[in-house]
């Protein structure tokens, strides 16, 4: 049985289609990440499958019950929005046994599903603080403990991390990461930061215009991204795009040949390199195709380096070591692995 099932999901506001014939199964224990720029449905999903938003068409199942059409409250969900919604009169213990106490349940049960969200989530000593006396780590960690209380198969989170600094962005992944691997309950989860899909997802969905892109690992989603929507999307700098032709499973861009094999039709094509994998320094005459590039700026960024360049007239970013010596005006050679090259047809922007 599927943990969550959305079958020829439509959602119009007038004439305005926002989800468009979605269709998306997830499984039981599974990290699916909604991944997308602003404005393209993703929370809108999310609060399709949490209840709060009435689909126009489509049906939708939490556990093998159609939920389409029933109140939050039954789904058997907890959610976690990007906004705290901490009652500010409450302490931490509050705010958590909140929702527990009106739904009738014993004390004993409430006292006991309290105790056990706030070892989970290593926030013990804060329960008898109200939210102003937390950082925001803290009443994050509050607003996911008021969720895992409810103890349900599925959890909804809305973009939680936006509004934290990058180091606490960085220590409450782990913390997200650490809850999923010991709970293992479905999770749902909303963000168009690409790091945090990259690194939480078992499964990452791609959205545009209220339609998913490409679904599939975080290793297929970098490795062979269906579109040049979804190259350009993940991957920072993001991939580099170069105009060139295929003529006898060999595509030529700016007179460098890189061999691709016979599967691919002639005619023109976007050749597709991420900046890490222009092999430099001592890799790149080793490489099965060599070339060189003009260095016209300097990112130094410690661990590495990234430069920007003119491969044939053409900018692209190249990812150095950080240790290298490069200034504006340097011709450094650079290899190219076919491997690792990406085609897509210019016209449809398909991967080929």
């Amino acid at each position: 049985m599927h943990s969550v099932e959305i079958k020829n999901l439509d959602l119009a506001f007038g004439a305005t289609k926002v989800l468009q014939d979605l269709n998306l199964t997830i499984a039981r224990g599974e990290f699916l990440v909604l991944l997308g720029s602003s404005g393209c449905g993703k929370s809108t999903l999310l609060n399709c499958i949490a209840g709060l938003l009435e689909v126009s068409e489509g049906q939708i199942f939490i556990n093998g019950d159609n939920v389409t059409w029933a109140e939050p409250s039954e789904r058997g969900i907890g959610m976690v929005f990007q906004s705290y919604a901490l009652y500010p009169q409450m302490t931490v213990e509050g705010n958590l046994s909140f929702g527990l106490r009106n739904s009738g349940m014993a004390k004993s049960e409430i006292a006991s599903r309290v105790a056990r969200a706030a070892e989970i989530l290593q926030i013990e000593p804060l329960l008898k603080r109200k939210p102003a006396a937390l950082s925001g780590g803290q009443r994050q960690r509050v607003a996911i403990g008021r969720a895992l209380v409810r103890d349900v198969d599925v959890f909804l989170f809305d973009e939680p991390l936006s509004n934290l600094d990058a180091k606490l962005r960085a220590d409450l992944r782990v913390e997200i990461k650490r809850l999923h691997q010991q709970l293992e309950n479905t999770m749902i989860y909303v963000t168009h930061d690409q790091i945090e899909a990259m690194t939480l997802a078992d499964r990452i969905a791609i959205m545009k215009g209220g339609q998913i892109m490409q679904l599939g690992t975080p290793d297929e989603i970098y490795s062979q991204p269906r579109n040049l929507y979804v190259a350009d999307f993940i991957g920072s700098p993001s991939m580099n795009f170069i105009p060139g032709t295929m003529s006898g499973g060999t595509a030529s861009i700016h007179g460098i040949s890189i061999p691709m094999g016979s599967t691919v039709r002639d005619g023109a094509v976007t050749v597709g390199i991420r900046p890490e994998h222009i092999a430099t320094g001592d890799l790149a005459p080793i490489a099965p195709v060599q070339a060189e590039a003009t260095v016209e700026l300097v990112e130094p960024m410690g661990a590495d380096t990234l430069i920007l360049t003119s491969i044939g007239g053409t900018r692209a970013h190249v990812r150095m070591d950080g240790l290298a010596k490069v200034v504006p005006g340097d011709v450094i050679p650079i290899g190219l692995d076919p491997a690792r090259v990406s085609l897509f047809d210019p016209k449809t922007e398909i991967r080929l």
